[in-house]
């Protein structure tokens, strides 16, 4: 018998632990469990077409959340999966999370006194297809700060610069590295909340 929608169990595609946290902190109830998707091998097989780059950038943020959430959808296809990933682009450029503190340092250079970009890419997922697509941008500045800042904010951060493509992360110090911020909090973060608990409740999920 098939659930009802209130009835249907909820999962995170992601290990994200602050994607886990925002939802726990939304108060809904969920399971996270990785996908497991091979990124690079998404990436790579990724055909923009003649979109613009910012264009081509959200569409392929989307076609990463939307493998997510189907291979986790094929798994557990009675359940409602939400996917979600992010992308960083800076001057048309597009950046993955660094592997080393010397990776960090040098996308942190490339980033000073320049804006980037991130592209937030959200699906819904049940029964092996999509049920609902989001896109979502934000735009940071990062400030022109000197190379001694950035050496002191690498020793305080650490390993976790390697955990944010951005390398920064901004409910903590990586909110010194910037001037100016446009766009949605929750995007930022990686998962855009408040769309995805609109149609959450859409779906019937969640109370209205």
């Amino acid at each position: 018998m098939m659930e009802t929608a209130k009835d249907r169990k909820l999962i995170l595609a992601s290990a994200s632990t602050v994607r886990q946290t925002l939802l726990r902190n939304a108060g809904l109830s969920f399971e996270a469990v990785d996908s497991q998707a091979d990124e690079d091998a998404i990436k790579e097989g990724f055909a923009a077409g003649d979109l613009a780059p910012d264009a081509a950038t959200d569409a392929l943020a989307l076609k990463l959340a939307e493998e997510k959430a189907l291979a986790v959808s094929a798994r557990f296809p009675a359940a409602l999966v939400i996917g979600a990933d992010q992308i960083l682009s800076c001057a048309g450029k597009r950046y993955d999370k660094p592997k080393s503190i010397a990776e960090a340092r040098a996308n942190l250079i490339e980033f000073r006194g320049r804006p980037h970009i991130l592209h937030s890419g959200l699906v819904l997922a049940a029964e092996g297809s999509i049920l609902w697509r989001h896109s979502a941008r934000a735009t940071l500045t990062m400030r022109d700060f000197s190379d001694a800042f950035l050496d002191r904010y690498l020793a305080e951060a650490g390993s976790m610069v390697m955990k944010s493509v951005g390398c920064y992360q901004l409910e903590g110090p990586g909110v010194q590295l910037f001037e100016k911020i446009e766009g949605d909090y929750f995007s930022i973060l990686g998962l855009p909340l408040l769309p995805l608990l609109a149609e959450l409740r859409a779906q019937g999920v969640v109370g209205s």
